[in-house]
């Protein structure tokens, strides 16, 4: 767990790296060639606005970085249906941080705090949270992988559900994807940093698996936003990538005669059919 959490030196809370994940609560565009002078090319941090927020923890304004509405336009997705941008990776901006009490979360949980989190936040993270200035203009992806984590602790501490949970780590495995993606492949360590970030990103994936597992027979549906076929897709995926075809293949089949799901996400699950036919097959030949 302490690689999980690895980055909360930074914040005062070294202490809290070791923390258990799943433990049960105790209760550009171009000119026009005419000689007119070219538009500016479009920075990150073009893409990029303070958005204020008032923290339900400490009851202090703060502005947190926001991707602007409608400036970035989606390019794909990869199979674990992580997005894709060309102008900006949206992931570093999805959480929402409280520089003076360290009261951090995914966007869509920040409101969403009861009164028995609140105190133990206080009581684990904010009372040794080193209050944090916030001065960049972008956030790297060493910025926000520290913010990930720290959302990450807060959600262990507040007894978050296993999805929420889950769904972080989800999120923080696509991070370090993004990372991996942009880095120099020059780089004289290039081969060792990749292998590294590969191997923090599989930890992140089992732990999002084992937490949307257990969401899956002890909370309801919507979850995290997503319906029980796209919950259903995602496990499925990540249990292929983790060799647990069996669990995959039966997901998958729920998928194909669940009348909710809808045809795009039929067409998902038989391409994932299709994928698993071809791993098993190559498993069992290992065998021979």
């Amino acid at each position: 767990m302490a690689d999980l959490l690895s980055g909360l030196d930074q914040f005062g809370l070294g202490n809290l790296k070791n923390m258990n994940l799943y433990d049960e609560p105790k209760k550009a565009e171009e000119g026009d060639g005419k000689g007119a002078a070219p538009a500016p090319v479009m920075q990150e941090q073009d893409y990029l606005f303070d958005k204020a927020f008032k923290c339900p923890i400490c009851d202090k304004d703060f502005k947190a970085k926001t991707v602007k509405v409608g400036k970035v336009k989606l390019a794909g997705t990869d199979l674990d249906l992580r997005p894709k941008y060309d102008q900006v990776d949206l992931i570093k901006y999805d959480v929402i941080m409280c520089p003076h009490c360290g009261y951090a979360t995914l966007s869509r949980f920040f409101k969403f705090v009861t009164t028995p989190q609140a105190k133990h936040i206080r009581e684990s993270i904010s009372a040794s949270f080193k209050p944090q200035e916030e001065t960049k203009e972008i956030y790297s992806y060493d910025d926000a992988l520290e913010r990930y984590q720290l959302t990450l602790v807060n959600a262990i501490v507040k007894q978050a559900k296993p999805s929420e949970k889950a769904y972080i780590c989800l999120k923080t495995a696509w991070l370090l994807r993004g990372k991996a993606e942009h880095m120099d492949t020059a780089a004289p360590d290039y081969e060792a940093q990749k292998k590294k970030m590969e191997e923090e990103e599989n930890e992140y994936l089992h732990n999002a698996l084992e937490g949307f597992l257990t969401a899956r027979q002890t909370e309801s549906f919507p979850m995290c936003g997503m319906d029980e076929p796209t919950v259903d897709y995602l496990i499925a995926v990540l249990s292929m990538r983790f060799e647990q075809y069996d669990v995959s293949s039966r997901l998958v089949a729920g998928i194909l005669v669940n009348p909710s799901a809808n045809p795009r996400m039929k067409d998902k699950a038989r391409m994932i059919k299709e994928m698993l036919v071809k791993k098993i097959k190559e498993k069992n030949a290992a065998k021979k």
